[in-house]
């Protein structure tokens, strides 16, 4: 996750259940991810559900809340695993600062110091521009806010990874929504950890296909949209 207002808010380093850490934004009470174990549930909401569909094949993906890195770069270790070629967009409209960064433990509890020059590329590059990270993943990184977002038919997958409704409810709405379902392609795919009744109206309402699954560990449910044609 990783959109917010002002970012002179209380932040701190916690440790999820699973042993990875995120950053939590004390004075909102929410955590850039689950405090049920951060790199699980990136797992099994953006790749599970999401990436593993398009299996073999050459896509486009938007972020929205690129954060801490953590879902681009389980996404960059899975797409030679899962044979995908990726163009990766991630939106952030304030960025993790290079401290904070250098305390979280992606790199060791994903087994991956193979790749942890990739990792810091990812947050080294430079805004608003294409970088190639490998043959098979290519990133840019938008500074930007979510609501100022115009896309038309472009994205394949979506990761729908902003704060919760609770502190950020404009994020959540009939008009984000009809945003992300104009800018991806015919039978493109979103996916997001929340489950509110509210949230999957709001999709509907703009013509997703919606779906409940089971949700990652403290969730019992997360939504998947399909954009049918």
């Amino acid at each position: 996750m990783g959109f917010y207002s002002k970012n002179s808010l209380r932040r701190e380093i916690i440790t999820t259940a699973d042993g990875s850490t995120t950053i939590r934004i004390v004075d909102w009470e929410e955590q850039y991810h689950s405090k049920h174990g951060a790199i699980q549930e990136a797992y099994h909401v953006f790749i599970a559900a999401g990436l593993s569909l398009f299996k073999g094949r050459t896509i486009s993906i938007l972020e929205m809340g690129f954060g801490t890195g953590l879902n681009a770069f389980i996404t960059y270790l899975e797409a030679s695993i899962l044979d995908i070629s990726i163009s990766y967009l991630g939106v952030e409209a304030f960025p993790v600062a290079s401290e904070e960064l250098a305390r979280l433990n992606y790199i060791s509890e994903l087994k991956a110091a193979a790749f942890s020059n990739d990792f810091i590329r990812m947050h080294e590059a430079p805004w608003e521009k294409t970088v190639s990270i490998s043959e098979r993943f290519s990133l840019y990184k938008m500074k930007e806010d979510f609501t100022n977002l115009q896309f038309q038919d472009q994205f394949d997958l979506v990761y729908f990874d902003a704060f919760g409704a609770r502190v950020q409810p404009e994020l959540w709405t009939e008009t984000m929504f009809s945003k992300m379902f104009h800018s991806m392609t015919d039978n493109g795919v979103l996916v997001t950890y929340a489950a509110k009744g509210s949230v999957r109206r709001a999709m509907e309402n703009v013509g997703f296909c919606v779906e409940r699954l089971p949700g990652p560990p403290g969730k019992r449910e997360m939504l998947r949209a399909s954009k049918t044609t």
